[in-house]
């Protein structure tokens, strides 16, 4: 999604269609973004199947260059016309070379060539506000600059009728009655799925300091009942349900000390990630969704689906700091700066000085992430 929602700015940057790649994983997950057309690319266009282009591709844009078969400082082709398709290999594990296509002398490379095969796992919306030539047409799209997936991802992506009845019954039950829902988004990185101790101590500690949940009592204590309960119905997405089940044995034995209702869901625990499985996906999706209906959010650092929930919602999320070995971080979580997503692997390239540079500092509306120093986000002009 993330990636989709990227390429997507890409094509209204560069004036072109974004056509889909039909997926197994895309299967009864959204719905056509555009009346009467489709996103999806035919079964029968010639390049496929995609998934053979990799980084060692002789026709990635990288190799091209490298290779001298085009040449960004000449603007042209070394020998002959421009290709009619060149594949951009931008996911995490791609090479210098790769990462000219964010220099504008390549964007005007490649606005020669008619198509662009394009292979990512990232977010990479902050280093396209970093391209000279985008500017005017970004000012003019997004005023606000923290606002973009929010706005791309809404467009984008809207679940089928399938995702939205897992989104839509789980909501009427279990969070729709409440005056405050609370999401809490749980990614393990560490081997094993856990439940974790140090990581649910984390947990409580963010949600306690920041007054996110209610301290709970060990005293017996009940208000009178002409005291109103304020009702806090609590979300939990994790791949296991021990931090659930923790955290609802915690506010099921013990009273609040302000005695606030709280109630704790959960919708699945797969235990580990199943690729290619639509049910799967599916709930993944609605997950996802979820969270991005709650009034307040607690994020994993480095999660995409934290991310994806985060920007739908258009929610500053309190983000778990990542703690080294096994102990709790203090602080144990921070505010995020905006609700945009994180570009992960970025590249650090002066385009036209050839060197090196700290990309998160070249303009006040690209900084670097609270979760991955080294990865890049978009945040208010101010900074604030």
């Amino acid at each position: 999604m993330l990636t989709l929602a990227s390429a997507f700015l890409y094509a209204l940057l560069t004036e072109r269609v974004m056509l889909v790649e039909q997926v197994e994983d895309m299967a009864d997950l959204f719905c056509e973004p555009f009346p009467q057309e489709t996103w999806l690319l035919p079964l029968d266009f010639p390049l496929s199947p995609l998934d053979l282009f990799d980084g060692n591709s002789p026709s990635s844009f990288g190799n091209l260059l490298k290779n001298k078969v085009l040449d960004d400082d000449a603007e042209g082709v070394s020998t002959g016309s421009p290709p009619s398709f060149v594949y951009l290999h931008l996911a995490h594990d791609y090479g210098h070379h790769d990462k000219l296509f964010f220099c504008e002398q390549d964007q005007r490379l490649l606005h020669r060539i008619p198509w662009l095969v394009m292979r990512s796992d990232n977010y990479f919306v902050p280093s396209l506000f970093l391209i000279p030539a985008f500017d005017e047409e970004l000012s003019l799209l997004f005023p606000e600059k923290e606002v973009v997936f929010h706005h791309l991802g809404r467009y984008l992506f809207h679940p089928t009728n399938a995702v939205w009845g897992l989104i839509t019954r789980f909501y009427l039950a279990y969070l729709g009655g409440a005056e405050e829902r609370v999401g809490i988004q749980i990614r393990v990185f560490d081997m094993g799925t856990g439940p974790f101790q140090h990581i649910l101590h984390q947990i409580m500690a963010c949600t306690l300091k920041e007054k996110l949940l209610p301290n709970a009592s060990k005293e017996s204590w009940s208000a009178p009942s002409s005291v109103h309960r304020k009702k806090k119905s609590v979300l939990v997405t994790s791949l296991s349900s021990g931090y659930f089940e923790r955290i609802r044995r915690m506010y099921w034995e013990n009273p609040t000390d302000g005695g606030e209702v709280v109630s704790v869901h959960q919708p699945s625990h797969e235990e580990h990630q199943q690729m290619g499985n639509q049910m799967h996906s599916r709930k993944a999706w609605a997950e996802m969704y979820l969270l991005s209906l709650t009034d307040v959010l607690v994020t994993s650092s480095w999660s995409t689906f934290g991310y994806v929930a985060q920007g739908l919602g258009g929610l500053k999320p309190w983000i778990l700091v990542k703690p080294e070995n096994r102990t709790v971080p203090d602080p144990p979580c921070r505010r995020a700066l905006s609700m945009e997503p994180c570009f992960h692997a970025p590249p650090f390239y002066d385009c036209s000085a050839k060197t090196g540079t700290d990309t998160g500092a070249v303009v006040p509306h690209v900084r670097h992430c609270e979760d991955m120093s080294w990865g890049l986000k978009l945040v208010d002009d101010s900074g604030q």
